[in-house]
Protein backbone atom coordinates (compact mmCIF):
# COMPACT_ATOMS: atom_id res chain seq x y z
CA UNK A 1 0.00 0.00 0.00
CA UNK A 2 1.34 3.62 -0.68
CA UNK A 3 1.49 5.65 2.36
CA UNK A 4 2.51 9.15 0.73
CA UNK A 5 4.29 10.44 -2.49
CA UNK A 6 7.31 12.29 -1.13
CA UNK A 7 9.07 15.38 -2.83
CA UNK A 8 7.37 14.00 -6.45
CA UNK A 9 10.11 11.56 -7.04
CA UNK A 10 9.83 9.10 -3.94
CA UNK A 11 6.91 6.40 -2.85
CA UNK A 12 6.75 5.12 0.79
CA UNK A 13 5.38 1.89 0.71
CA UNK A 14 3.96 -0.34 4.11
CA UNK A 15 2.82 -3.47 3.85
CA UNK A 16 2.56 -5.55 7.16
CA UNK A 17 6.44 -6.13 8.20
CA UNK A 18 7.83 -4.57 4.72
CA UNK A 19 8.15 -0.93 4.62
CA UNK A 20 9.80 0.58 1.31
CA UNK A 21 11.41 3.76 -0.06
CA UNK A 22 10.79 3.43 -4.09
CA UNK A 23 12.62 5.98 -6.29
CA UNK A 24 10.28 7.30 -8.95
CA UNK A 25 13.32 9.37 -10.35
CA UNK A 26 17.15 8.10 -10.01
CA UNK A 27 18.41 8.03 -6.81
CA UNK A 28 21.88 8.41 -4.81
CA UNK A 29 21.82 6.42 -1.57
CA UNK A 30 24.37 5.87 0.98
CA UNK A 31 23.80 2.91 3.29
CA UNK A 32 24.52 0.44 5.82
CA UNK A 33 23.03 -2.63 3.57
CA UNK A 34 24.90 -5.64 3.10
CA UNK A 35 23.59 -5.80 -0.44
CA UNK A 36 24.26 -3.00 -2.74
CA UNK A 37 25.52 -1.00 0.74
CA UNK A 38 28.23 2.06 0.96
CA UNK A 39 27.32 4.96 -1.95
CA UNK A 40 25.77 3.85 -5.11
CA UNK A 41 23.43 5.04 -7.31
CA UNK A 42 20.83 2.44 -9.93
CA UNK A 43 18.93 1.39 -6.77
CA UNK A 44 15.15 0.85 -7.38
CA UNK A 45 14.23 0.59 -3.57
CA UNK A 46 15.39 0.99 -0.24
CA UNK A 47 13.40 -1.07 2.24
CA UNK A 48 13.10 -1.65 5.95
CA UNK A 49 11.22 -5.00 7.53
CA UNK A 50 10.51 -6.78 10.22
CA UNK A 51 12.81 -10.12 10.03
CA UNK A 52 11.74 -11.12 13.29
CA UNK A 53 9.28 -10.90 16.09
CA UNK A 54 10.42 -9.70 19.60
CA UNK A 55 9.67 -12.30 22.36
CA UNK A 56 10.52 -14.99 24.18
CA UNK A 57 9.05 -17.50 20.99
CA UNK A 58 11.08 -15.41 18.02
CA UNK A 59 12.26 -16.70 15.02
CA UNK A 60 15.19 -15.35 13.28
CA UNK A 61 16.18 -16.97 9.32
CA UNK A 62 18.39 -19.37 9.68
CA UNK A 63 22.13 -18.84 9.05
CA UNK A 64 22.54 -20.22 5.77
CA UNK A 65 19.86 -17.31 4.24
CA UNK A 66 21.10 -14.97 6.87
CA UNK A 67 24.62 -15.39 4.71
CA UNK A 68 22.38 -14.76 0.66
CA UNK A 69 21.45 -11.48 2.10
CA UNK A 70 20.94 -11.05 -2.21
CA UNK A 71 18.89 -14.30 -2.15
CA UNK A 72 16.94 -13.24 1.15
CA UNK A 73 16.43 -9.38 -0.40
CA UNK A 74 14.81 -10.91 -3.60
CA UNK A 75 12.32 -13.11 -1.78
CA UNK A 76 11.50 -10.18 0.44
CA UNK A 77 10.53 -8.03 -2.85
CA UNK A 78 9.02 -10.58 -4.78
CA UNK A 79 6.78 -11.34 -1.96
CA UNK A 80 5.48 -7.67 -1.89
CA UNK A 81 4.58 -7.50 -5.58
CA UNK A 82 8.53 -5.52 -6.37
CA UNK A 83 10.09 -8.40 -8.43
CA UNK A 84 13.29 -8.09 -10.10
CA UNK A 85 13.87 -4.87 -8.63
CA UNK A 86 17.45 -3.65 -7.45
CA UNK A 87 17.45 -2.66 -3.82
CA UNK A 88 19.50 -2.07 -0.39
CA UNK A 89 17.96 -3.55 2.63
CA UNK A 90 17.70 -2.83 6.50
CA UNK A 91 16.38 -5.71 8.41
CA UNK A 92 14.81 -5.49 12.51
CA UNK A 93 12.33 -7.11 14.73
CA UNK A 94 10.86 -3.61 15.28
CA UNK A 95 6.76 -3.52 14.30
CA UNK A 96 6.49 -1.80 11.17
CA UNK A 97 2.99 -0.66 12.47
CA UNK A 98 5.26 1.80 14.68
CA UNK A 99 6.68 3.23 12.13
CA UNK A 100 7.64 7.20 12.27
CA UNK A 101 7.58 9.37 9.69
CA UNK A 102 8.76 12.86 10.13
CA UNK A 103 9.17 15.69 7.63
CA UNK A 104 11.40 18.84 8.31
CA UNK A 105 11.27 21.79 5.94
CA UNK A 106 12.74 25.69 5.45
CA UNK A 107 12.83 27.23 1.98
CA UNK A 108 13.79 25.12 -1.15
CA UNK A 109 15.39 22.13 1.28
CA UNK A 110 13.35 19.39 3.03
CA UNK A 111 13.80 16.65 4.30
CA UNK A 112 12.05 13.28 5.60
CA UNK A 113 12.93 10.72 8.12
CA UNK A 114 11.55 7.16 8.49
CA UNK A 115 12.39 5.60 11.43
CA UNK A 116 11.61 2.40 13.35
CA UNK A 117 13.41 1.27 16.68
CA UNK A 118 13.33 -0.55 19.86
CA UNK A 119 16.25 -0.27 22.70
CA UNK A 120 14.98 -2.50 25.14
CA UNK A 121 17.35 -5.02 24.99
CA UNK A 122 20.27 -4.49 22.84
CA UNK A 123 20.95 -0.62 23.64
CA UNK A 124 25.06 -0.05 23.74
CA UNK A 125 27.63 3.10 24.04
CA UNK A 126 30.37 2.89 22.06
CA UNK A 127 33.12 1.57 22.75
CA UNK A 128 31.10 -1.21 25.25
CA UNK A 129 32.91 -4.29 25.12
CA UNK A 130 32.53 -6.84 21.72
CA UNK A 131 30.44 -9.84 22.02
CA UNK A 132 32.65 -11.20 19.01
CA UNK A 133 35.60 -11.32 16.68
CA UNK A 134 35.25 -10.92 13.36
CA UNK A 135 38.24 -11.81 11.35
CA UNK A 136 38.42 -13.81 7.71
CA UNK A 137 34.95 -14.25 7.67
CA UNK A 138 34.71 -15.79 10.45
CA UNK A 139 32.41 -14.54 13.81
CA UNK A 140 34.42 -16.06 17.07
CA UNK A 141 32.09 -15.22 20.38
CA UNK A 142 34.67 -13.08 22.70
CA UNK A 143 31.88 -13.35 25.99
CA UNK A 144 30.17 -16.65 27.05
CA UNK A 145 27.10 -14.44 27.48
CA UNK A 146 25.31 -13.99 24.41
CA UNK A 147 24.04 -9.86 23.53
CA UNK A 148 20.51 -9.85 24.21
CA UNK A 149 18.34 -10.77 21.39
CA UNK A 150 16.68 -7.91 20.67
CA UNK A 151 17.49 -3.76 19.85
CA UNK A 152 17.56 -1.99 16.71
CA UNK A 153 17.38 1.68 15.19
CA UNK A 154 16.62 2.02 11.65
CA UNK A 155 16.56 4.99 9.92
CA UNK A 156 15.31 5.77 6.11
CA UNK A 157 16.07 9.83 5.18
CA UNK A 158 15.14 11.10 2.15
CA UNK A 159 16.46 14.68 1.18
CA UNK A 160 14.93 16.40 -1.57
CA UNK A 161 18.17 18.20 -3.03
CA UNK A 162 21.69 16.61 -5.14
CA UNK A 163 24.70 16.08 -2.51
CA UNK A 164 28.12 15.65 -3.13
CA UNK A 165 29.39 12.76 -2.01
CA UNK A 166 31.24 13.92 1.03
CA UNK A 167 28.36 15.72 1.89
CA UNK A 168 26.22 12.25 2.30
CA UNK A 169 28.80 10.66 4.42
CA UNK A 170 28.38 13.97 6.35
CA UNK A 171 24.69 13.54 6.51
CA UNK A 172 25.22 9.58 8.18
CA UNK A 173 27.27 11.88 10.86
CA UNK A 174 24.58 13.96 11.58
CA UNK A 175 21.98 11.43 11.58
CA UNK A 176 23.58 9.51 13.98
CA UNK A 177 24.58 12.25 16.28
CA UNK A 178 20.88 12.93 16.56
CA UNK A 179 20.17 9.30 17.20
CA UNK A 180 22.48 9.46 20.08
CA UNK A 181 20.81 12.71 21.03
CA UNK A 182 17.39 11.27 21.53
CA UNK A 183 18.84 7.88 23.12
CA UNK A 184 20.28 10.70 25.84
CA UNK A 185 17.34 12.40 26.60
CA UNK A 186 15.19 9.38 27.39
CA UNK A 187 18.19 8.74 29.70
CA UNK A 188 18.06 5.07 27.52
CA UNK A 189 20.76 2.61 29.94
CA UNK A 190 23.26 0.79 27.80
CA UNK A 191 22.88 -2.94 28.09
CA UNK A 192 26.89 -4.21 28.49
CA UNK A 193 27.77 -1.36 30.40
CA UNK A 194 27.07 1.31 33.34
CA UNK A 195 26.93 4.22 30.69
CA UNK A 196 24.48 5.72 28.65
CA UNK A 197 23.54 4.64 25.41
CA UNK A 198 24.50 6.02 21.90
CA UNK A 199 22.89 3.56 19.92
CA UNK A 200 22.11 -0.14 19.56
CA UNK A 201 24.46 -3.14 18.30
CA UNK A 202 22.36 -3.17 15.19
CA UNK A 203 21.63 -0.04 13.90
CA UNK A 204 21.51 0.42 10.09
CA UNK A 205 20.63 3.91 7.97
CA UNK A 206 20.02 4.91 4.64
CA UNK A 207 20.03 8.16 3.18
CA UNK A 208 18.52 8.98 -0.09
CA UNK A 209 19.42 12.13 -2.41
CA UNK A 210 18.29 13.28 -6.25
CA UNK A 211 20.93 11.99 -8.59
CA UNK A 212 20.11 15.07 -10.48
CA UNK A 213 18.71 18.60 -10.27
CA UNK A 214 18.11 22.03 -11.25
CA UNK A 215 20.25 23.18 -8.29
CA UNK A 216 23.73 23.30 -7.53
CA UNK A 217 24.57 19.64 -5.58
CA UNK A 218 24.81 20.80 -1.58
CA UNK A 219 28.49 20.48 -0.22
CA UNK A 220 27.49 20.24 3.55
CA UNK A 221 24.88 18.16 5.77
CA UNK A 222 26.94 19.16 9.25
CA UNK A 223 25.13 21.40 12.04
CA UNK A 224 26.22 24.99 10.12
CA UNK A 225 24.18 24.09 7.51
CA UNK A 226 20.31 23.97 6.91
CA UNK A 227 20.08 20.27 5.69
CA UNK A 228 21.86 19.48 8.72
CA UNK A 229 19.86 20.98 10.75
CA UNK A 230 16.75 19.75 9.01
CA UNK A 231 18.33 16.14 9.43
CA UNK A 232 18.89 16.57 12.87
CA UNK A 233 15.65 17.57 13.97
CA UNK A 234 13.60 15.24 11.45
CA UNK A 235 15.61 11.84 13.08
CA UNK A 236 15.99 12.94 16.43
CA UNK A 237 12.18 13.30 16.38
CA UNK A 238 10.98 10.25 14.30
CA UNK A 239 13.48 7.78 16.46
CA UNK A 240 11.53 9.37 19.80
CA UNK A 241 8.41 8.96 18.39
CA UNK A 242 8.88 5.06 16.79
CA UNK A 243 9.91 4.68 20.56
CA UNK A 244 6.79 5.77 22.02
CA UNK A 245 4.87 3.28 20.75
CA UNK A 246 7.85 0.34 20.30
CA UNK A 247 8.74 0.55 23.83
CA UNK A 248 6.54 2.76 25.64
CA UNK A 249 9.27 5.43 26.02
CA UNK A 250 8.46 9.18 26.46
CA UNK A 251 10.34 11.40 28.57
CA UNK A 252 8.02 11.29 31.38
CA UNK A 253 8.21 7.62 31.81
CA UNK A 254 11.81 7.89 32.27
CA UNK A 255 10.71 9.94 35.63
CA UNK A 256 11.31 7.17 37.78
CA UNK A 257 14.22 6.36 39.78
CA UNK A 258 14.01 2.42 39.02
CA UNK A 259 14.06 3.54 35.35
CA UNK A 260 17.44 5.58 36.02
CA UNK A 261 19.30 2.82 38.08
CA UNK A 262 18.67 0.50 35.59
CA UNK A 263 22.28 0.47 33.94
CA UNK A 264 23.65 0.02 37.59
CA UNK A 265 22.64 -3.40 38.08
CA UNK A 266 18.88 -2.61 39.18
CA UNK A 267 16.53 -3.86 36.48
CA UNK A 268 13.09 -4.20 36.77
CA UNK A 269 11.90 -3.49 40.33
CA UNK A 270 15.17 -5.06 42.23
CA UNK A 271 15.87 -1.77 43.32
CA UNK A 272 12.82 -1.98 46.11
CA UNK A 273 14.62 -4.88 47.27
CA UNK A 274 17.98 -2.80 47.47
CA UNK A 275 15.99 -0.26 49.75
CA UNK A 276 14.14 -2.69 51.84
CA UNK A 277 17.43 -3.56 54.37
CA UNK A 278 17.37 0.04 54.90
CA UNK A 279 13.87 0.81 56.29
CA UNK A 280 12.65 -0.72 59.35
CA UNK A 281 10.44 -3.55 59.20
CA UNK A 282 6.98 -1.68 60.31
CA UNK A 283 7.25 -0.13 57.01
CA UNK A 284 9.06 -2.33 54.95
CA UNK A 285 5.22 -3.50 53.41
CA UNK A 286 4.51 -0.26 52.45
CA UNK A 287 7.82 -0.38 50.13
CA UNK A 288 6.85 -3.65 48.98
CA UNK A 289 3.22 -2.86 47.98
CA UNK A 290 4.24 1.42 46.65
CA UNK A 291 7.04 1.58 45.42
CA UNK A 292 5.44 4.19 43.06
CA UNK A 293 5.37 6.44 46.35
CA UNK A 294 9.32 7.13 46.02
CA UNK A 295 9.73 5.96 42.03
CA UNK A 296 7.63 8.29 40.40
CA UNK A 297 8.11 11.40 42.26
CA UNK A 298 9.08 13.88 40.38
CA UNK A 299 11.29 15.36 43.11
CA UNK A 300 12.93 12.43 43.80
CA UNK A 301 13.37 11.04 41.01
CA UNK A 302 14.78 14.46 39.50
CA UNK A 303 17.75 14.04 42.59
CA UNK A 304 18.66 10.70 41.38
CA UNK A 305 19.13 12.10 37.77
CA UNK A 306 21.37 14.96 39.34
CA UNK A 307 23.37 12.37 40.90
CA UNK A 308 23.73 10.12 38.22
CA UNK A 309 24.77 12.28 35.80
CA UNK A 310 27.51 14.09 38.34
CA UNK A 311 28.76 10.22 38.10
CA UNK A 312 28.97 10.28 34.77
CA UNK A 313 30.62 13.27 34.74
CA UNK A 314 33.09 12.78 37.54
CA UNK A 315 33.23 9.56 35.05
CA UNK A 316 34.69 10.86 32.30
CA UNK A 317 37.13 12.76 34.13
CA UNK A 318 35.37 16.38 35.01
CA UNK A 319 36.61 16.78 38.11
CA UNK A 320 39.10 14.62 40.24
CA UNK A 321 37.84 11.52 41.37
CA UNK A 322 38.25 12.36 45.53
CA UNK A 323 35.43 14.68 44.17
CA UNK A 324 33.05 11.86 43.65
CA UNK A 325 33.24 10.85 48.02
CA UNK A 326 31.89 14.59 48.72
CA UNK A 327 29.70 14.53 45.40
CA UNK A 328 27.71 11.14 46.60
CA UNK A 329 27.34 12.08 49.87
CA UNK A 330 25.89 15.76 49.28
CA UNK A 331 23.82 14.26 46.49
CA UNK A 332 22.76 11.62 48.40
CA UNK A 333 21.47 13.92 51.44
CA UNK A 334 19.02 15.89 48.81
CA UNK A 335 17.75 12.47 47.44
CA UNK A 336 16.91 11.93 51.21
CA UNK A 337 14.77 14.93 51.20
CA UNK A 338 13.26 15.11 48.29
CA UNK A 339 11.80 11.65 49.24
CA UNK A 340 11.08 12.80 52.71
CA UNK A 341 9.80 16.05 51.73
CA UNK A 342 12.27 16.70 55.05
CA UNK A 343 14.93 19.64 53.13
CA UNK A 344 15.83 20.75 57.02
CA UNK A 345 16.94 17.21 57.77
CA UNK A 346 19.60 17.27 54.93
CA UNK A 347 22.38 17.76 57.28
CA UNK A 348 21.51 14.66 58.90
CA UNK A 349 21.08 12.50 56.16
CA UNK A 350 24.65 13.82 54.85
CA UNK A 351 26.15 12.39 57.87
CA UNK A 352 24.08 9.60 58.22
CA UNK A 353 25.34 8.71 54.40
CA UNK A 354 28.78 9.43 55.03
CA UNK A 355 29.04 7.24 57.76
CA UNK A 356 27.74 3.89 55.75
CA UNK A 357 30.06 5.46 52.48
CA UNK A 358 33.30 5.61 54.78
CA UNK A 359 32.69 2.15 56.37
CA UNK A 360 32.10 0.08 52.72
CA UNK A 361 34.96 2.78 50.91
CA UNK A 362 32.06 2.84 48.28
CA UNK A 363 30.79 6.17 46.67
CA UNK A 364 29.00 4.95 43.28
CA UNK A 365 25.49 5.07 42.94
CA UNK A 366 24.70 1.81 43.25
CA UNK A 367 25.78 1.71 46.71
CA UNK A 368 24.20 5.22 47.92
CA UNK A 369 20.91 5.71 45.94
CA UNK A 370 19.30 2.88 47.88
CA UNK A 371 20.35 4.04 51.37
CA UNK A 372 19.40 7.42 50.41
CA UNK A 373 16.22 6.23 49.37
CA UNK A 374 15.86 4.46 52.52
CA UNK A 375 16.22 7.37 54.71
CA UNK A 376 13.77 9.33 53.17
CA UNK A 377 11.31 7.01 52.83
CA UNK A 378 11.78 5.88 56.27
CA UNK A 379 11.48 9.48 58.23
CA UNK A 380 8.35 10.39 55.61
CA UNK A 381 6.41 7.33 57.14
CA UNK A 382 7.58 7.04 60.56
CA UNK A 383 6.68 11.35 60.88
CA UNK A 384 2.96 10.58 59.30
CA UNK A 385 2.18 7.71 61.55
CA UNK A 386 3.58 9.98 64.12
CA UNK A 387 1.30 12.11 63.55
CA UNK A 388 -1.64 9.84 63.66
CA UNK A 389 -1.17 8.77 66.79
CA UNK A 390 -0.89 12.02 68.21
CA UNK A 391 -4.53 12.74 66.41
CA UNK A 392 -5.60 9.51 68.25
CA UNK A 393 -4.73 10.58 71.73
CA UNK A 394 -6.83 14.00 70.84
CA UNK A 395 -9.16 12.42 69.05
CA UNK A 396 -9.92 9.67 71.86
CA UNK A 397 -10.67 12.14 74.75
CA UNK A 398 -13.15 14.19 72.86
CA UNK A 399 -14.89 10.78 71.70
CA UNK A 400 -15.18 9.42 75.24
CA UNK A 401 -16.51 12.98 76.29
CA UNK A 402 -19.18 12.69 74.36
Amino acid sequence: MVLDTIFNTVELHRTDKFVALRFLAPHRVISTSLTDGGIVEGLDVVFNHQGSEAGPLSRHPAPGIIARQDLYAAAMLERHGMAGLKAAQLGTAANMNNLAVVREDFREISVLAVATGGVEGNAARAGDPASCYEYDGRHDPITRQPPPAFGTINVMVIINQPMLNGALVRAVMTASEAKTAALQELSIPSRYSTELATGTGTDQIAICVPVCGPTTPLRGAGHHTTAGELIGKAVKRAIKDTLIFQNGLFPAERCSCMRLMERFGFPGESLVDAVLPYVPHSVRDGVRKGPHVFDRDPMTALAVAAFVHVHDQLTWGMAPPLCGRDAAVTHGASISAACSGRADRWAAYRDRIAKDCETQKRYDPAFVVPIALGLGYTEKWLAHDAMLADLATHVAPNAAGK
